[in-house]
């Protein structure tokens, strides 16, 4: 095993010759293919440094640092984990990618391996996780600092002359989302290449030049994944080096086109990517996520080259996932890289307005050439389409109503029944599959899962309200008092992201199906078998309530003033709920600059979960 150890982060050796060609009569890159010109990830060396090597469970795992290039005169490395199953030969190659704050961690290619794959993280913010070698926020400080007789010192990646870290960058003053010049940038004018975003896709595009050079991976099979920050550096990566041949981003990609600096948007903006990209891929993408927008999915198809690709998009969700979201992924690189799974084709749908009873409808047609486990359909009149940004608030709250479908021949059609012809109509369709075994994997937080069955979505579907007022479609979906009965299909309104969790989560009440009437109160029927605490939370306040225990149901009546946030401040009113959440036990965080401890309401469950009935408004004072 080779070990190398520098005396510092500063202490990088001016190496001559820069990675990337000067600019021509000073002037920054203004098109995509000017920002790549005369890049070339596979010239230079990549001084491979093994930083520390181990073998868990058949896989080797290496956490090692690799040569991003020189810039300034300076090299960059770039840290990482590397593992594969030992002893084997031809593999297909993956680079993963995290998201913005998050580690390289060494799960993502342990797991990988044990499905037949070599696999790069790459720690392009310096963060490792790693048995034995953690490298987290204070480790990147005294790294930074040239600390090297602290403890807890490690190396980690160096970006030496530049800065690409993030959360936090290095200096202040450099930025992902912009590109001035200062000390620290690649370029002394305005330009994309001082964006965090060009080295760290270089840094990914270097990952590719490693894993062709490692004797244990087929170079002709490379695939690359991110999430969130990485879900955008995969499209990217994917769309300047055609060694990609199987990409699948989540939570990223898609959305980052509306930057009103018009040279980042002509360079570095997603869609220049998009349009580049010819392999195929799988977009990931939680229909509520902030940060890769659903309605921006729907161009994203419409620009990449590539003819073969999917979705799948959970409803509620914003930036997590289940496992049958989650496991596309590895799905996909199995089709495309090992040829050993086949995906069923994009479910095709038909939107139709024009019903003598004023209710639109969704005709949804899955390929069968798989069983079908279940169809779904979603909707929502939260959404935009008149071009404008969307509100974030809106994005991550939008709630999507749940229609059951009804199998009609090889179809299955779903009743959508609207609350307002002044709104736009969004809708699209999940399919779900059966597995003819489980697949285990880690997730976008390295959370790992294991899964039976996986979801296909289609394409969504959206219409204005004149477009509703001109087919003849009626407002037939009133206001109700009940908010939940937790009868039929409830729970596919309510979402969680740990499964093994009883917790619930709900947008209804920023529906305006569900806006409390003036004066009301809320009242909800529990059954707990053990003496617990209930907590009830609306976006940043919680009522703790005491459950009695025992075989009788117990009602409970909240006003706004029993809902509380860390700050010890209580709502006034129902106006402007987002969130609703059901649960056993809620830390409330304060604000930053809030001086104060954060607020910890309800237990550890005990016993059986809870059942619940009858969540709904009341207006009546009598007591309960």
């Amino acid at each position: 095993m080779l070990i190398v150890v520098e005396v510092c982060a500063g202490a990088n050796l001016m190496t001559g010759k820069d990675s990337l060609p000067a600019l021509k009569d000073g002037k920054a890159p203004q098109t995509f293919e000017a920002l790549w010109a005369g890049y070339d990830p596979r010239v230079e060396p990549l001084d491979v440094e093994v930083l520390k090597e181990w073998e868990e469970d058949g896989v080797v795992l290496k956490v090692l640092r690799y040569r991003v290039g020189v810039f300034k005169g300076q090299k960059a490395m770039m840290a990482g984990v590397y593992g594969y199953p030992k002893g084997a030969r031809k593999l297909p190659g993956l680079v993963q990618i995290h998201g913005g704050g998050q580690y390289a961690d060494y799960k993502a290619p342990l797991t990988n391996a044990k499905r037949g794959y070599a696999t790069i993280s790459i720690a392009w913010a310096g963060r490792i996780s790693a048995p034995g070698y953690a490298v987290g926020p204070d480790e990147v400080k005294l790294f930074w600092d040239g600390n090297t007789n602290d403890p807890k010192y490690k190396l980690t990646t160096d970006w030496g002359a530049i800065d690409a870290y993030h959360s936090p960058c290095r200096y202040p003053e450099n930025s992902f989302a912009s590109n001035p010049p200062s000390d620290h940038s690649i370029d002394p004018v305005a330009s994309p290449r001082n964006s965090g975003w060009f080295p760290c896709a270089m840094a990914a595009r270097r990952a590719l030049t490693f894993l062709e050079q490692q004797p244990e991976v087929d170079a002709g099979k490379l695939g690359v994944y991110g999430h969130s920050m990485g879900g955008k550096l995969t499209v990217l990566t994917a769309g300047s080096d055609t060694r990609v041949k199987a990409a699948a981003p989540s939570c990223g990609g898609i959305s980052d086109r509306y930057d009103k600096n018009a040279l980042y948007r002509a360079t570095l903006g997603d869609d220049n990517s998009l349009k580049r990209i010819s392999c195929p891929i799988m977009f990931l993408s939680p229909a509520n996520d902030f940060h890769g927008r659903i309605n921006d999915l729907q161009t994203a198809v419409k620009e990449i080259k590539s003819q073969d690709w999917r979705v799948t998009c959970s409803p509620h969700h914003n930036h997590q996932d289940n496992a049958e979201y989650e496991v596309a992924t590895q799905l996909w690189m199995d089709q495309y890289l090992k040829a050993s799974f086949t995906l069923p084709k994009t479910p095709g749908t038909k939107l139709v307005l024009g019903a003598k009873s004023g209710v639109p409808s969704l005709d949804v047609r899955p390929d069968t050439s798989k069983p079908v486990l279940q169809v779904d359909v979603f909707y929502t009149q939260q959404g935009q389409v008149d071009g404008k940004p969307d509100d974030l608030g809106n994005t991550i709250a939008r709630f999507w109503h749940y229609a059951a479908t009804c199998k009609q021949g090889g179809r299955w059609v779903a009743d959508l029944p609207v609350a307002s012809l002044d709104k736009p109509l969004w809708v699209y369709a999940n399919v779900l599959y059966p597995l003819d075994s489980a697949v285990s994997g880690v997730g976008y937080y390295y959370r790992g899962y294991t899964t039976d069955c996986f979801n296909l979505s289609s394409l969504m579907t959206m219409v204005t309200a004149d477009e509703l007022k001109t087919a003849g479609v009626k407002a037939t979906l009133a206001p109700s008092l009940m908010i939940e009965s937790f009868t039929g299909d409830w729970e596919k309104e309510w979402f969680r992201y740990k499964r093994e969790e009883w917790t619930f989560t709900t947008h209804k009440l920023y529906s305006d199906r569900w806006k409390a009437p003036a004066g009301a109160r809320m009242q909800i029927e529990v059954l707990a078998a053990l003496p617990n605490k209930l907590v009830i939370g609306i976006d940043k306040r919680v009522a703790e309530v005491q459950l009695k225990g025992g075989a009788e149901w117990q009602s409970i009546v909240l006003s706004p003033s029993d809902f509380r946030g860390a700050d010890g401040v209580r709502r006034t009113d129902w106006k402007e709920c987002r969130e609703l959440r059901l649960g056993a036990q809620e830390t409330l965080r304060l604000g930053n600059g809030q001086n104060g401890a954060n607020l910890v309401l309800g237990a550890t469950w005990q016993g059986a979960k809870p059942e619940f009935r009858n969540l709904r408004w009341i207006n009546d004072t009598a007591s309960h």
